[in-house]
C-alpha cells in the first residue's frame, strides 16, 4: 500500500465513530486542530498521539526472579487527565474516607504518580519531508523528536516528543510513602509540566502555520494543494511534482572526504568548534569539542587535526584540555585558538576561556581581568586582530543581545556600547570577520527563525542593517558561515528543506547575493555543522539530528569546491529589477489615472496554473501573507493578494490595467529553475499562463501569530473604548516583564495612573490572560528597612511563593515579602566557582539564600553559617536548604549577625547587602580565623569614587583589625563591577585578603 493509500486508510479510521484501540477509544481533544494541521499537508499523516497527561499508575510489583522490564509489567491507571490534574481529587484517590476505604488485596501493586508530555507519531512522504518537521518540532523546543523508521521498504515515521516528564514511586497499594501534602506538591509540579506542554504545543503550532502548514478550517490554500477544495471537483490539470516542466538545474558535487588515522566516527559531531591552519606548510582544521563521536555518543573534549589534502585525523594528545562541551566557539589569533563558553551539561552552562597553542598542542586556561564575561551558549565569534568579539547567545532561557570583545594581549573582557541599528537577541546565529567589519547572519529569537543581515564596524563601534541586491537566503538558524575572498558564504541550518540545501553567496564586492545547489549525496543534515575554507575548498564537519529515544544522524565530512561554486553562481545571476524591460502601450487610457500603490492587489490566475504562480510570487517575495488566497469566477480562477514591492514594480513598468504583456522568455528553454531566473523572467511566466491584475478588491486578512505585547496592547485598548477613558493611558503599558515561577512581574512603571484602578479587574484579566500567566504581580521598591522586604503585590492569584530554577539551584520564596535581584546573577555564578571544598564560610546577610546556596551548591563548602534577622527571609531560607539538600552544612543564625555570628572560625566572610554593608565590618573581622581569610565586601559606589573606595575598604578594615588584635596584611586584590545600580552608581564587590 502507497503513502497516499495509507494515509487515506488512517484519516477515514480517524473520522469514523468507532473508537480507536487506545484505552480513552478517541483523540485527545486538545491537539485536534494541531493534528487537522499536520494531516492536512499532503506530505504528512499522523499514526498515534497523545497530548499530554497526568497520571497515577497502579502496575504488579516485579518478582524477584523475573527479568521482565518495569514498562512490561502492564497495569492499570487509577487515575488519569490530559488536563491540569485537581490537587483534592487526587489526594481523596490516594487518600479514602474509612467510609470508602476499599480492602485490601491479596497482591500489593507499585502507584506511580507521572507526567507524560505531548508524543505524536507521523508518517511522511519522504526523508526530506521528515527532516523538515523534525527540524520545526525542535526548534519549538521538542528536541527529543527524531526519525524512528526510514531505509529501503520501511515507511518514513518520526515521533514528536520532549523531555519534560516526571515519574515519581508513591508506594503501593497497601502502604503509601508519602503525605497528601506531598501528592499536592506533585500534582503542582505535574501542572506546571503540563502548561509547560501546552505552551510548546501552542509554539509548534505556530512554527507550522509560518511555514506553509495551513488549518482545513482557515480556508486557505496550502503550498501543495490542488485547489480543488476552492474550485469544486471539476478537473485540474496542475502538476504537483516539478515546479514546471523542463526546470533544470546544475548541481555542485559534494566530495565526502575519505579519513586515515583516527577513526571517522570522530568527526561524527554537531554543536562542535573548527579553526583552520592556512600556512605555508600546514593546511589543516582544528575540530574541538561537541556532542557525538566513536563509541557511546556524549559531549567531548577531544582535540582533533585534520588534513584535508590527505583525510588524515590525528588525536592531539593534551596533558590537560576544556570540560566536554558544545556550543563555545572558537577563533584563531595568530597561532593561538581560544574557546569561549558553551554549554557542559543542561544545567552547567560555561564562560571559561581556554586557549591552544597550535605550534606546541598546549592547552591552558586562561584567568581573564575586565567586567565577567556572563556564561551563554550557541552564542557567535569572530575575531579583528588581537580580539575577539562575541555577540548574543543562550543562558538557561535567557536570549541576549550583548556583545563583548576579548583583548587576547591582555587577556580583558569588555562590553561593547553598540551604536547603529542594533540587532535582537537570538542565538544559534553566525558571524564572520571580512576586514574590519563583521557580518552576522540568522539565528532564532525565541518566537522566530530570522534571515536579517547584520555589519558591525569595529572602528565606529556601529551595526547596519544590510540591504543586498538579489535572491535573499531563506531564514534559518544552526547555520555556518565562512570568508572566501571577496564572498562570504552560507550553508546549512534549520528547517532542513531544499530551500537550506543550497550554497548561499554573497559578493560584497558587487553587494549581491548569489546561490547555488549542492548535489546531496546522503540527504546531509549541515545542522550545527562547521565550514572551514582552506586554499579553494571548503571542508564541512559533522552536523546532524538527534532523538533521544530512536538515536541519532550526522553527516559525513564533505568537500566542495569553492572557485567552482562561485563561477557558477556568477554565470546564474539574475538581472535586477532595474533591468526588466517590457513592452507597453504607453497611450493606453489607463496610464493617464493616477492610481494609490497603497490599494490591495490580487493576481488572478486560471485555476490550472495556480500553483506554478504561487510558486512564482512566493519566490521572489511577492506573495502577500497576512492575506487570503481565494477563488474567483465560479472556481475557474485563483486570486493571489500581492505585496507593495510587487505593486511597486508593475507601477514602474506601467503595467496599469491590463493582461501583463512582454516579449517572449527563454528562461525555460536554458534549464533554469525558478530561484535562478530574473524578476523580469517572472514577470513574463505569469505574462504567458495568463495573469490578470485586479486592484481594490474586498479581501479577508489571515490570521497571524501575534506577540503577547500585541495580545495585551489589543485586549486593553478594546477596554479603554469600552469605558470612554483615554487611549494615552496606552502608553503605560509594560514593554517587557519578568517571571518568577508561574508569576509574571510587571515593572513598577506600569499601569500607574490612578485611573487603572477603576477597571482593574478587567484590566488584569486581560494581562493576565495575554502573558499566558497563571498569576501576575506588580514590583515595587524594596523597602528602605533593616529587612529590606518586598512590595511585590499580587494582582492575580492567591500568594506569592514561587520556584525559581537559578544556575542549577532552587529558590523557594515569597516574593510579596522577600526581593530577589536579577542583576546580582553573575556574582552568585561567580561565588559558585570559588574553590570553597574545605571551607567554612560566614554569610552576614543570608536572606533567601541568594549566596548561602551558590557557597553550598556549586562550590562545595563544608560549613556555611547564615545570618539573617528578615522572619520572611528565614523561613524561605530553611526550604531552600532543604530542597537543594544541603541542610546538613548549613547553620542558620536568625537575628542581628552582630550578635549571632561566630568568632573566630571563617575562612571566607561574604557581606552581601548594599548600599553598604559597612555596619558589620567589625563583625566580618571576628567572624575570621586568627590567621585570616577573605572578606567578600558588597557596596554602591559613584563611578568616580571606585578606586577611592577600594582605598577606603582597605583602609577601613586593616584599622578595624588592628583594634582586634590582628597583626594582618590587608590587600584588595580584585573589585568586582556586577551591575548598574543607578545612573553613575555601580554595585561593587571587593575581593579583600586577611593575611
Amino acid at each position: 500500500m502507497d503513502f497516499e493509500k495509507r494515509k487515506a486508510a488512517t484519516l477515514a479510521s480517524i473520522r469514523s465513530s468507532v473508537t480507536d484501540k487506545s484505552p480513552k477509544g478517541f483523540l485527545d481533544e486538545p491537539i485536534i486542530p494541531l493534528l487537522e494541521t499536520i494531516n492536512h499537508h499532503p506530505s504528512y499523516f499522523t499514526t498515534s498521539s497523545c497530548s499530554g497527561r497526568i497520571s497515577i499508575l497502579s502496575q504488579p510489583k516485579p518478582k524477584s526472579n523475573d527479568s521482565t522490564k518495569k514498562k512490561a509489567r502492564g497495569g492499570s491507571w487509577l487515575y488519569i487527565t490530559h488536563d491540569p490534574a485537581d490537587p483534592d481529587l487526587v489526594i481523596s484517590l490516594l487518600f479514602p474516607s474509612k467510609s470508602n476505604q476499599i480492602d485490601p488485596i491479596d497482591q500489593p501493586s507499585e502507584l506511580v504518580f507521572r507526567f507524560e508530555p505531548l508524543i505524536i507519531a507521523v508518517e511522511c512522504k519522504d526523508l526530506g519531508s521528515a527532516q523538515f518537521l523534525v527540524a520545526l518540532a525542535i526548534s519549538a523546543g521538542f528536541r527529543e523528536s527524531g526519525i524512528t523508521s526510514c531505509g529501503d521498504g520501511k515507511r518514513v515515521i518520526i515521533a514528536i516528543r520532549c523531555s519534560i516528564r516526571m515519574e515519581v514511586p508513591l508506594g503501593d497499594t497497601q502502604k503509601l510513602m508519602v503525605s497528601p501534602e506531598y501528592v499536592k506538591f506533585l500534582v503542582d509540579i505535574g501542572n506546571e509540566k503540563m502548561d509547560a506542554n501546552r505552551k510548546r504545543t501552542d509554539g509548534f503550532s505556530v512554527a507550522l502555520t509560518s511555514n506553509g502548514f495551513k488549518n482545513p478550517d482557515a480556508n486557505d490554500i496550502d503550498e501543495d494543494d490542488n485547489y480543488e477544495n476552492l474550485a469544486g471537483n471539476h478537473d485540474s490539470s496542475i502538476n504537483n511534482g516539478n515546479l514546471h516542466p523542463g526546470l533544470q538545474q546544475d548541481l555542485i558535487p559534494l566530495s565526502k572526504l575519505s579519513i586515515v588515522g583516527e577513526p571517522v566516527e570522530k568527526l561524527h559531531l554537531w554543536g562542535h568548534s573548527a579553526c583552520t591552519i592556512d600556512k605555508t606548510d600546514r593546511k589543516e582544521v582544528i575540530v574541538f569539542g561537541g556532542f557525538g563521536g566513536f563509541g557511546r555518543h556524549a559531549r567531548r573534549n577531544e582535540s582533533l587535526l585534520l588534513d584535508p589534502s590527505c583525510g588524515t585525523l590525528n588525536l592531539i594528545t593534551v596533558n590537560e584540555s576544556p570540560s566536554a562541551r558544545l556550543g563555545h566557539t572558537a577563533s584563531m589569533v595568530g597561532d593561538f585558538m581560544f574557546v569561549i563558553g558553551g554549554r557542559a551539561d543542561p544545567l552547567n552552562i560555561l564562560n571559561d576561556v581556554w586557549r591552544l597553542d597550535i605550534s606546541k598542542g598546549e592547552w591552558s586556561s586562561q584567568r581573564c581581568i575586565g567586567i565577567e564575561f556572563p556564561p551563554r551558549h550557541r552564542h557567535a565569534a569572530a575575531s579583528v586582530g588581537s580580539k575577539v568579539y562575541i555577540f548574543g547567545g543562550l543562558y538557561n532561557d535567557k536570549i541576549v543581545s550583548s556583545l563583548h570583545l576579548l583583548d587576547t594581549k591582555d587577556l580583558q573582557w569588555k562590553e561593547v556600547e553598540q551604536q547603529g541599528q542594533w540587532p535582537c537577541a537570538r542565538h544559534s546565529h553566525a558571524m564572520v570577520a571580512y576586514g574590519s567589519q563583521l557580518f552576522m547572519f540568522g539565528g532564532y529569537n525565541g518566537e522566530n527563525v530570522l534571515n536579517d543581515l547584520y555589519s558591525f564596524d569595529v572602528q565606529s563601534c556601529s551595526w547596519k542593517l544590510e540591504v543586498i541586491s538579489g535572491k535573499w537566503p531563506h531564514a534559518r538558524f544552526s547555520h555556518s558561515m565562512f570568508v572566501y575572498k571577496h564572498i562570504i558564504g552560507i550553508i546549512g541550518g534549520c528547517p532542513v528543506s531544499q530551500n537550506c540545501q543550497e550554497l548561499t553567496l554573497l559578493d560584497l564586492k558587487h553587494r549581491l547575493w548569489r546561490s547555488v545547489r549542492l548535489e546531496f549525496m546522503n540527504k546531509e543534515l549541515f545542522v550545527k555543522s562547521t565550514a572551514s575554507v582552506l586554499g579553494d575548498d571548503l571542508i564541512v564537519i559533522g552536523g546532524g539530528a538527534a532523538c533521544y529515544a530512536f538515536g541519532t544522524k550526522f553527516s559525513e565530512p564533505v568537500k566542495i569546491n569553492l572557485f567552482q561554486s562561485v563561477t557558477m553562481s556568477e554565470n546564474n545571476v539574475p538581472l535586477q529589477p532595474e533591468d526588466v524591460s517590457i513592452e507597453s502601450n504607453k497611450n493606453d487610457a489607463d496610464l493617464k489615472t493616477e492610481m494609490s500603490l497603497s490599494q490591495p492587489w490580487v493576481i488572478q490566475l486560471e485555476r490550472k496554473y495556480a500553483k506554478f504562480g504561487k510558486d512564482i510570487l512566493k519566490s521572489f517575495g511577492w506573495l502577500d501573507l497576512e492575506r487570503k488566497v481565494y477563488s474567483n469566477e465560479k472556481g475557474l480562477c485563483i486570486c493571489f493578494p500581492v505585496t507593495e514591492k510587487f505593486s511597486e514594480l508593475f507601477h514602474e513598468k506601467q503595467l496599469l490595467g491590463k493582461d501583463l504583456e512582454g516579449s517572449e522568455d527563454d528562461s525555460l528553454e536554458k534549464g533554469l529553475s525558478l530561484k535562478d531566473i530574473s524578476s523580469s523572467a517572472a514577470l513574463n511566466l505569469l505574462k504567458e499562463h495568463g495573469a490578470k491584475k485586479l486592484i481594490n478588491v474586498a479581501f479577508e486578512a489571515k490570521k497571524v501569530a501575534k506577540s503577547p505585547l500585541q495580545r495585551m496592547r489589543e485586549d486593553i485598548t478594546s477596554i479603554l473604548k469600552q469605558k470612554g477613558l483615554p487611549e494615552e493611558l496606552l502608553d503605560e503599558l509594560p514593554q517587557k516583564w519578568e517571571r518568577l515561577g508561574d508569576i509574571v512581574v510587571l515593572p513598577a512603571t506600569s499601569f500607574k495612573d490612578p485611573t487603572w484602578s477603576s477597571i482593574s479587574d478587567e484590566v488584569w484579566c486581560a494581562v493576565s490572560k495575554s502573558l499566558s500567566a497563571n498569576r501576575l504581580a506588580r514590583q515595587g521598591r524594596v523597602e528602605p528597612n533593616g529587612t529590606r522586604d518586598s512590595t511585590l503585590e499580587i494582582l492575580v492569584g492567591d500568594n506569592g511563593w514561587v520556584d525559581h530554577c537559578e544556575n542549577g539551584i532552587l529558590y523557594s520564596f515569597d516574593a510579596t515579602k522577600c526581593m530577589f535581584s536579577w542583576g546580582n546573577l553573575s556574582e552568585k555564578l561567580r561565588m559558585g566557582n570559588m574553590a570553597c571544598e574545605n571551607e567554612v564560610v560566614v554569610d552576614l546577610f543570608a536572606g533567601i539564600g541568594y549566596f548561602v546556596l551558590p557557597f553550598l551548591v556549586r562550590a562545595k563548602a563544608r560549613l556555611v553559617y547564615a545570618c539573617e534577622w528578615n522572619p520572611h527571609a528565614i523561613e524561605a531560607l530553611r526550604r531552600n536548604v532543604e530542597a537543594n539538600s544541603v541542610s546538613d552544612r548549613c547553620i542558620i543564625l536568625e537575628g542581628d549577625n552582630r550578635i549571632t555570628a561566630p568568632k573566630g572560625v571563617a575562612d571566607r566572610v561574604n557581606l552581601g547587602l548594599i548600599p553598604s554593608s559597612e555596619g558589620s565590618w567589625v563583625t566580618a573581622i571576628q567572624a575570621l580565623r586568627p590567621e585570616g581569610g577573605i572578606l567578600h565586601v558588597h557596596g554602591n559606589v559613584k563611578d568616580s569614587d571606585e578606586s577611592s573606595w577600594g582605598e577606603h575598604v582597605t583602609k577601613t578594615l586593616s584599622d578595624i583589625a588592628r583594634a582586634e588584635g590582628r597583626s594582618w596584611e590587608v590587600t584588595v586584590e580584585h573589585i568586582e563591577k556586577v551591575k548598574w545600580y543607578a545612573p553613575r552608581i555601580r554595585h561593587l564587590v571587593a575581593d579583600v585578603r586577611c593575611r
